[in-house]
C-alpha cells in the first residue's frame, strides 16, 4: 500500500469518494472517475448485471482499471438479505435480519454471506444494520433490524461484523445514530428524531458504541436530524455531530462514510453541489453518492477548494490515513477474480439449509 507522502492531492481527494453505479449506462462514466479522478471505491447495484457471469466480468473490468491507480478500489454492495438483496438471481436470497435473529442463525447467515461476497469479488458490505426495530416489518428499517431488543441487536451485529472481517469483507455498521427511532425513510424525506439525547444514548446508540469498542473499522452516518443535537442539520452534514459524537464521545478513529447524499433527505435541502461540499466539510472520510451526468464538475469543485486552502489539507490527510489503514488491514487488492461455475450451487446449498429453518417467505428481492 502506498505511503501518504507518495500521493498527489488529486489521489488523496479521490480516495474520499465512493460512487454508486446505478445502472449499466453509468459504468463507463464511473470508469472515467476511477481513471481521471482516482476515486477510492464503487458501489454496485443489481441493475448493473443480469447474472453472475456479468457480475464477474464487471468486477474484473473495474479491478483491471483500478490497477492503473496506486491504491486499490473498494468494490462495495448493500447485501443484507431479505428486502435488501443485490446479488444476481442465480444466488438464493437469505432471510431478513429480524428472522435470522429469531432463529439464532445470524452466525451461519453472515458466514455464507461473507464467503459469497469474497468469492464474487466484493470487498466491502454496507452491513450490519444496528438500528433498533420499533415499527412494522415494512417500515424503512422494519425487519432489516435484528430486533427491538438492544442487547440482541448488539450481539447479532457484532457476530455479523466479525464474520465479514473473517472473510476479508469490510463491514460498514449503519445507520448511525439510529434510523429505527423514526418511521420516515431518508430516501424520500428527512427523518427527525424526537427522542432525547439521554434516551438515544441508552438505547439507539448502544449497539454502535459496543461495535466500536469491539473494533468496528467503518461507520455509516445517516441523514437523520436529531432535535437539540445536530443543530438543524442532518447528522451526516453536521460537523459538530461528527466531531463531538462519533470521534470524541465514541473515540472512533475508523472511517466515517455518509449514506448516499443523493437521497431526497439531503438533496432537496441542499441540491447536488452543496450537499457534496457540506458532507465533505462535515468531517466524513468518504462521501457516497450515485453517479449522475456532470458529477465531474462537482469533483473539480472539491479539488479547487482543497488546492486553494478553503478545505484544509490536514483534514484530507487524516481521512486518507484512515482509509489506507482499512484497505491495508483487509488486504484490498485489484487482482482478477475467477469465474466459478459451481459457486451459485455451492452457496445455495448453504442458503437453502438456513431458509428451511426460518419461518415465512424469504425470497423477497430489492
Amino acid at each position: 500500500m502506498e505511503d501518504l507522502k507518495e500521493l498527489t492531492v488529486e489521489e488523496k481527494v479521490g480516495q474520499m469518494f465512493m460512487v454508486g453505479v446505478e445502472n449499466k449506462n453509468c459504468i463507463k462514466p464511473v470508469e472515467n472517475l476511477i481513471e481521471k479522478y482516482k476515486i477510492g471505491g464503487v458501489l454496485l447495484y443489481k441493475k448493473d448485471y443480469k447474472n453472475y457471469k456479468e457480475l464477474n466480468e464487471l468486477i474484473n473490468r473495474l479491478r483491471i482499471l483500478g490497477r492503473k491507480n496506486k491504491i486499490p478500489l473498494f468494490i462495495a454492495i448493500d447485501q443484507e438479505g431479505g428486502r435488501v438483496n443485490r446479488m444476481p438471481d442465480e444466488f438464493y436470497n437469505l432471510p431478513s435480519a429480524n428472522k435470522l435473529a429469531e432463529e439464532n442463525l445470524v452466525e451461519k447467515a453472515s458466514e455464507v454471506t461473507g464467503k459469497m461476497l469474497r468469492k464474487t469479488g466484493f470487498n466491502f458490505n454496507f452491513a450490519p444494520v444496528l438500528d433498533i426495530k420499533r415499527f412494522g416489518n415494512t417500515q424503512a428499517i422494519g425487519d432489516r433490524a435484528f430486533s427491538d431488543n438492544v442487547e440482541i441487536v448488539t450481539k447479532c451485529g457484532i457476530i455479523y461484523m466479525d464474520k465479514m472481517k473473517e472473510n476479508h469483507i469490510v463491514p460498514a455498521i449503519k445507520h448511525y445514530p439510529g434510523h429505527g427511532a423514526t418511521t420516515k425513510d431518508s430516501h424520500f424525506a428527512l427523518p427527525v428524531i424526537e427522542e432525547s439525547k439521554e434516551n438515544l444514548e441508552q438505547e439507539d446508540l448502544v449497539p454502535f458504541k459496543k461495535a466500536i469498542e469491539h473494533g468496528a473499522d467503518v461507520l455509516m452516518v445517516g441523514h437523520l436530524r436529531i432535535k437539540g443535537v445536530t443543530h438543524g442539520f442532518p447528522a451526516s452534514m453536521s460537523k459538530s455531530f461528527v466531531r463531538k459524537y462519533i470521534r470524541k464521545k465514541n473515540r472512533f478513529n475508523g472511517v466515517v462514510i455518509t449514506d448516499d447524499i443523493r437521497m431526497k433527505a439531503v438533496r432537496i435541502l441542499y441540491g447536488r453541489k452543496r450537499a457534496l461540499i457540506k458532507a465533505f466539510k462535515a468531517g466524513n472520510d468518504i462521501v457516497l453518492f450515485k453517479y449522475n451526468t456532470g458529477d465531474e464538475i462537482l469533483l473539480d469543485k472539491i479539488l479547487k477548494e482543497v488546492k486553494t486552502g478553503k478545505i484544509n489539507i490536514a483534514k484530507i490527510n487524516r481521512s486518507v490515513r484512515r482509509i489506507l489503514k482499512v484497505k491495508e488491514k483487509y488486504e484490498i487488492e485489484n487482482e482478477e477474480i475467477p469465474y466459478l461455475e459451481n459457486l451459485p450451487q455451492d452457496i445455495n446449498i448453504k442458503i437453502e439449509d438456513i431458509n428451511n429453518k426460518v419461518k415465512g417467505d424469504v425470497n423477497e428481492k430489492s
